[in-house]
């Protein structure tokens, strides 16, 4: 399986955010070649990546260096995306 790179960039109070959070956890066991990394958006990194991927809502969900997902997500189409990265 090919090395894969997720981004979560999050806002606090976010629903959206913790739903993305509680989704992950309990799917990331099957992804062990997933490298999953949580950025707080009001943080000077955070900051530098809404403006590099012009995200306008959260959670912002980068796979690979590209921007996946803003302001909701679907869980079909994230797992599709990462058998998709993983081949």
């Amino acid at each position: 399986m090919k090395k894969v790179e997720l981004t979560e960039l999050w806002a606090p109070g976010c629903q959206i955010c913790k739903m993305f959070d509680v989704f992950w956890q309990s799917i990331e066991k099957d992804w062990p070649n997933v490298q999953y990394q949580k950025i707080e958006m009001t943080t000077p990194e955070g900051q530098a990546l809404i403006q590099k991927y012009m995200i306008f809502a959260s959670p912002g969900i980068i796979l690979n260096n590209e921007l996946w997902a803003t302001g909701g997500f679907n869980k079909e189409k994230f797992i599709e995306k990462l058998k998709e990265l993983s081949i």
